[in-house]
């Protein structure tokens, strides 16, 4: 049996080194395209800032050493330019020869490419997308060629929040233009506050809501019409996202969604006989909302080359769907997220809650400790766990993979408060951030207080028909609070309840949360209606500082 496979690199490889673990005798050709089979396509931004020195680190196998592991007939600079499937063969281009490649069974994974936005002044020789290795060859070459002083990204998701910090450790000025009102879309804009803000810290320049019209010469340098007017830079990177690279495709008859996906069933076969799709370029379940969706992501692609690989061979795997867990570094800062964010639970009509937390990243006696912001969406009345954000210093990752096994597994709130997570004071606290978040999802379901978030503080009543009550210390008070809340500290609140309303809602906010929330329990048990800030006084006053960082200031054109 002959199996070639159009594409390498996570998808590609994956399958191939698959096929041969599980069949010693078939025929495997990889067809790649580019001169690599096996990249680090998520390593590429780190090359042009100089964290990876080396270009040859960010090639993960060779042909040769690919063939010398696998016996597989890797063929670079191969071009698959159409499908035959009545004759169940490829079209190969390598240079000026075409030829025809037979098969008996074919994997697809020829990956997405960058999307090219219809912007005048597009292409241009200072303007770059990031894709694979000759894309970051350019990049880093004309930077230490040219000397730009300063870039603009086009494109604020991971790639482009990537390539911005990783500009600036080359020694540009950067402004990052994106469309949307926040940066890193599976983020809410709640929690892309924190990421602005340390973004503007290091010298990002934030242009949110804002697009580019046109890129034109402008001596030695670029000129970019906004929709507010017009900044100049002395090269550009356009990070708009990526589309699947599938046209070759859809003539050979493969069924391709609106977007250009390739449509897949759970055992990843197209609908053509004997031909499979995975990756980037295919078409995806979202795990949480059973929709389906596209989520380029090097994990799913990797276990989707696996499974396919498995049914080549007469295995029944099957791919269950993708949540999205990811993970990002911002300077100093990491962030991650797992299934879906509010707005997606929003959009899908989903009965939904949220609950955000603010815990250190080990035992606050111990040094060296930060704290992380965590928002968790739920399911209500279950608390099934829906999907994770998180922004912190340290522990993040491990926080965010430990609610994404949550997700995949259909655990709910309460399971959270049992997990019994790696304790000592260098990682983490007796109680673990998870841990804190089940917690605080667990006191709401079971009644025993009720929220309101930092959306709502701003259209609560100034009139006295409730209490406003912020009960931090005398000094977080002075350094900032919200206007109209009553300032009682927390160790204050019994002896001074009587100066409080029992018949009026009382809303109550500390700086996190957990101080509040001790508050309320005290109220409550005095026969007060209360409600806990969820997040806090953080949350609240990082939003508000957060939507004033982007710069909407342009060079009026006239």
């Amino acid at each position: 049996m002959k199996t070639v496979i159009v594409g390498g690199v996570a998808g590609g490889a994956s399958a191939a080194a698959r096929l041969r673990r599980l069949n010693e005798q078939m025929e495997i050709v990889l067809l790649e395209r580019g001169p690599d089979i096996s990249f680090a396509n998520c390593g590429l931004p780190y090359y042009i800032g100089g964290d990876i020195p080396k270009k040859s680190d960010l090639t993960l196998q060779t042909p040769e050493s690919f063939h010398a592991r696998f016996d597989v007939d890797v063929r670079v600079d191969s071009e698959v330019t159409a499908i035959n499937p009545q004759r169940k063969t490829v079209t190969v281009r390598n240079g000026e020869n075409t030829y025809e490649e037979s098969y008996d069974q074919l994997i697809l994974s020829p990956g997405a490419k960058p999307v090219q936005p219809p912007i005048p002044g597009i292409p241009n020789q200072k303007v770059f997308t990031l894709r694979n290795i000759p894309d970051t060859v350019k990049i880093k070459e004309y930077v230490e060629k040219k000397l730009p002083k300063s870039a603009v990204i086009i494109g604020g998701g991971y790639i482009g929040v990537e390539m911005a910090e990783n500009l600036v450790q080359a020694g540009l000025s950067v402004t990052i233009v994106e469309m949307a009102n926040h940066v890193i879309a599976p983020l809410d804009e709640d929690m892309a506050c924190d990421v602005h803000r340390h973004l503007n810290a290091k010298g990002v320049r934030l242009m949110l809501g804002r697009q580019v019209k046109a890129v034109k010469e402008d001596g030695s340098g670029l000129r970019f019409t906004l929709d507010c007017g017009e900044i100049s830079a002395d090269m550009a990177v356009l990070c708009v996202g990526v589309q699947p690279d599938t046209g070759f495709c859809k003539e050979a008859g493969i069924a391709c969604n609106s977007r250009g996906s390739i449509v897949v069933d759970e055992q990843m076969r197209t609908n053509v006989p004997d031909v499979y799709a995975v990756g980037d370029a295919v078409e995806i379940t979202n795990f949480v909302t059973h929709q389906k969706g596209f989520i380029p992501l090097a994990g799913p692609a990797n276990r989707q080359g696996r499974i396919a690989a498995d049914n080549v061979c007469g295995l029944n795997s099957r791919y269950t769907g993708t949540q999205g867990s990811s993970v990002l570094k911002v300077f100093d800062l990491t962030v991650a997220a797992t299934g879906i964010n509010e707005s997606t639970a929003r959009k899908e009509g989903i009965n939904y809650d949220k609950m955000f937390t603010y815990s250190p990243s080990h035992a606050g006696y111990y040094p060296g400790g930060s704290p992380m912001s965590v928002k968790v969406i739920y399911e209500r009345g279950t608390g099934k766990i829906l999907g994770a954000q998180i922004v912190g210093s340290q522990g993040v990752d491990k926080r965010c993979d430990v609610l994404a096994v949550a997700v995949r597994a259909g655990m709910t709130a309460f399971d959270l408060t049992e997990l019994e997570l790696c304790y000592a004071p260098p990682y983490s606290s007796a109680k673990d951030p998870v841990n804190m978040a089940g917690f605080a999802i667990e006191n709401v379901l079971t009644g025993k207080v009720k929220t309101f978030h930092w959306h709502q503080v701003d259209a609560l009543p100034r009139d006295g028909s409730v209490t406003l009550l912020d009960v931090r210390t005398p000094s977080e008070y002075a350094m900032g609070h919200i206007p109209g809340f009553r300032h009682i500290p927390l160790d204050e609140l019994r002896r001074r309840i009587e100066e409080l309303p029992k018949e009026k809602p009382v809303y109550v906010h500390c700086h996190s949360g957990l101080r509040s929330y001790v508050a309320c329990r005290i109220l409550s048990g005095r026969g007060f209606d209360c409600y806990n800030l969820s997040g806090g006084y953080r949350l609240y006053e990082s939003v508000v500082s957060g939507r004033k960082i982007p710069d909407h200031s342009c060079i009026d054109p006239n």
